[in-house]
């Protein structure tokens, strides 16, 4: 009671102020950031980033599924259109790829009211769920019907859990690591595509192995149901629920016990008025929170349109037409991609989100670039094929830089926390609108355009994406 009356006298106070100022208060409450921050503290009081790190861990196995059911169908997929009686259609394949986000919207689209129903630690365990039996019947169908419905099924879980991974990591990680910490569901991510090539790679040789790389997947995704178990709740989440005395112990899990005091006054004063304020569907989509939602929005169509899934799912096929070996490459373009996200870890906070992005953008058009070039010269030679994986390989690298790991991180940043999990939910639903459509699309504009017609839209895409950011 305390706590809420110090919030009154808090909001009543905002009334006095000047704007500008009334404005900073606002800025500094709804911002996450202060909830584990060590503001007023030196860096020797900081909390010790050890105890948080076991439950982000445990967090980004969501992302490191979501990576590795991204890349799982790359290497098998004409195995897989052959043993279902498919080969050939390119449709069909693209349906293969694409039906898991079709699931992921859906699964999305609910992020973020699951999120606040049910916890945090519940959602990941409810995202597990449905990766489990998806992937169980992908692993054991006889046809494309079955196939289709176990990727629909496992992309449930795919928009759930990395929409509530970033909710989760702003909320448990303190402020001086948290930059660091967001770029590890970067890296998980990463980590994932690479694992689904290296299991991927004797799809080829050995017949029916495609089931082994759908069955692998089970196992992390049951590692995250049980390591839910023994991780902590999202103080923040606890706090909104009225659990005052569960929020005491989940900081002193996460920082310590000499930090618990202070962590639930700023929670106190970050919280003003989130009990109170429901938030409605339609003030996100045009009301006084749209600016905002369609700037997460926006990040995130630009970041599908770069086409930098179409190397994820397809890079194996493009890599075959272009005459260079695909298991070599494909291990190439995920140790890119693992490479640019480390070191965006390091130079998220230096460099800053918009330079990232500014870069990021501008890198990966002239890798497209050097792809168009590519695609002209005459097949004579190394020259050409060397340009085109280049190219690719420095377009992947650069992507990891900045448009892969930064809106993720942003929009946590940028949404007030009372319609932070329902914001994220519509910013990530249009993300796994526009990866829908790459996916179903690639193989048929490939089809009809040919690679250097097609890639040279996508270069023409990064200048204009840069000139947006």
């Amino acid at each position: 009671m305390r706590g809420r009356s110090a919030l009154r006298e808090s909001s009543s106070m905002h009334k006095r102020v000047p704007s500008k100022e009334h404005l900073s208060l606002l800025d500094r409450e709804d911002n996450p950031g202060h909830l584990l921050n060590g503001m007023g503290h030196d860096d020797a009081a900081n909390p010790s980033w050890r105890l948080s790190l076991p439950h982000i861990c445990v967090a980004i196995i969501s992302s490191f599924l979501f990576g590795y059911h991204i890349g799982v169908v790359n290497e098998p997929l004409e195995s897989i259109a052959l043993d279902l009686g498919f080969g050939g259609n390119t449709l069909a394949e693209g349906l293969v790829v694409s039906m898991c986000l079709g699931g992921a919207f859906i699964g999305c689209l609910l992020s973020g009211w699951i999120a606040d129903g049910i916890g945090r630690r519940r959602s990941f365990q409810l995202s597990a769920l449905p990766m489990i039996i998806g992937a169980s019947i992908s692993a054991t169908t006889k046809n494309l019907e079955g196939m289709l419905l176990g990727r629909f099924l496992v992309g449930t879980g795919m928009g759930l859990g990395p929409a509530v991974a970033s909710l989760y990591v702003t909320e448990v990680s303190p402020a001086f690591v948290r930059g660091t910490y967001g770029s590890f569901i970067q890296i998980a991510t990463c980590l994932g595509l690479l694992g689904a090539l290296f299991i991927g790679a004797p799809s080829k040789g050995i017949f029916g192995w495609w089931r082994v790389c759908f069955w692998v997947s089970t196992v992390p995704a049951a590692l995250l149901a049980l390591g839910m178990e023994f991780c902590v709740e999202s103080p923040h989440w606890l706090y909104k629920k009225g659990r005052l005395g569960e929020v005491e112990a989940a900081f002193e899990r996460l920082l310590g016990v000499s930090h618990v005091k202070f962590a639930i006054s700023e929670l106190t004063r970050s919280d003003r008025g989130d009990d109170t304020e429901s938030v409605r569907f339609s003030d996100l989509l045009y009301g006084r929170h749209f600016k905002v939602v369609f700037i997460g929005s926006g990040l995130f169509a630009l970041q599908q349109l770069s086409g930098i899934n179409a190397v994820f799912y397809f890079s194996s096929t493009v890599f075959k037409s272009a005459g260079v070996p695909s298991d070599v490459a494909n291990i190439c373009v995920g140790f890119a991609n693992l490479s640019g996200s480390v070191i965006a870890m390091f130079l998220m906070d230096k460099a800053g989100r918009k330079g990232l992005l500014l870069g990021s953008f501008l890198g990966m058009a002239i890798a497209m670039g050097l792809q168009v070039t590519a695609a002209r010269l005459p097949k004579i030679g190394s020259g050409s094929l060397y340009m085109s994986v280049g190219g690719m390989l420095m377009f992947v690298l650069m992507f990891a830089l900045g448009a892969g790991p930064v809106p993720g991180l942003l929009l946590p940043e940028i949404f007030p926390s009372r319609i932070r999990a329902k914001a994220m939910a519509i910013c990530m639903c249009v993300h796994w609108v526009v990866n829908f459509f790459v996916g179903l699309l690639f193989l048929r504009l490939l089809e009809k355009l040919g690679p250097q017609l097609l890639k040279l839209r996508f270069h023409f895409s990064h200048q204009k994406n840069r000139a947006l950011v």
